[in-house]
């Protein structure tokens, strides 16, 4: 019997950072992806079906950038964003998955994580806020709660924005020039930069150790935000409509009939907003 082939997962090394998009290719496909996203958000609405969108990726990557431009295209009633800092004293006298699971998405919804669980292998290992036992076990952990979701028909996308070092000092002095800006900073983000090739190793490790079948790693080359939001979006849209009917939802016939009542409709008009197509 052959052996088995090695599961595949991303390294930080193997990005190629120079990928760039012109800005007016970057536009045409901002405005395809977000009208895809729109249909997605309407079919998942309508046949019940969830998301997850886990935002991962260095200090100033661009993430924040993408979570708006994905925003713009979505309804807010069944598209919620979840900013994730420091756990509260409530949490942390509690099991560490509890606040994630209150914030899954209902049937219907998508929901985005702005950082996430993985917290407990980067910035706590790091950091060493949690005993090394424990964030060895947040491996296992975290694949038993990834696989939960799954199985519950929750569909995750995990998306890691990778910049080079020197890239992320051009952007935190961007963000020190610009008064609407400089709130982004932190002293932590400066301390970060200190510990650059601890977490590049945690991150490479997180990769091989959760990158799984049904909720693998994408990393994101980050260096070109445009380049960066198109292909965080395009591998979203790619997960998210696989084996999904994306055509515009049937109205009731109640609501036709009272359209009917006032406008004039032809039957093919009236066979389209059935959804009866031939």
């Amino acid at each position: 019997m052959a052996a088995k082939s090695p599961r595949a997962f991303p390294r930080l090394s193997d990005i190629d950072l120079t990928k760039r998009i012109k800005a007016t290719e970057y536009e045409a496909k901002l405005e395809k992806l977000q009208q895809k996203l729109t249909r997605i958000q309407q079919a998942y609405l309508f046949a019940g079906r969830s998301a997850v969108l886990v935002f991962e990726g260095w200090d100033a990557a661009g993430k924040g950038g993408t979570i708006r431009r994905i925003s713009a295209a979505l309804d807010p009633r069944s598209f919620k964003v979840w900013p994730i800092g420091a756990p509260r004293r409530y949490y942390l006298d509690r099991q560490y998955f509890l606040r994630f699971m209150e914030r899954l998405p209902p049937r219907g919804a998508i929901t985005t994580f702005d950082r996430s669980w993985y917290g407990r292998v980067l910035v706590e290992r790091i950091e060493e806020l949690t005993p090394e036992k424990r964030w060895r076990a947040g491996y296992r952990e975290i694949n038993d709660f990834e696989r939960m979701i799954v199985d519950d028909g929750t569909r995750i996308v995990k998306l890691f924005f990778h910049i080079s070092p020197d890239e992320q000092l051009r952007r935190f002095e961007s963000r020190l020039n610009d008064p609407l800006k400089r709130w982004k900073l932190s002293y932590e983000d400066f301390r970060n930069r200190n510990r650059w090739d601890d977490y590049a190793k945690a991150i490479d490790e997180m990769f091989e150790k959760t990158s799984t079948k049904d909720a693998p790693w994408t990393v994101i080359p980050a260096n070109d935000k445009k380049f960066a939001r198109i292909a965080a979006m395009t591998a979203i849209t790619k997960c998210l409509s696989k084996g999904v009917d994306l055509s515009p939802p049937a109205l009731d016939t109640t609501v036709i009939d009272a359209a009917s009542e006032h406008f004039d409709m032809t039957p093919s008009l009236v066979e389209s907003l059935a959804g009866r197509t031939d």
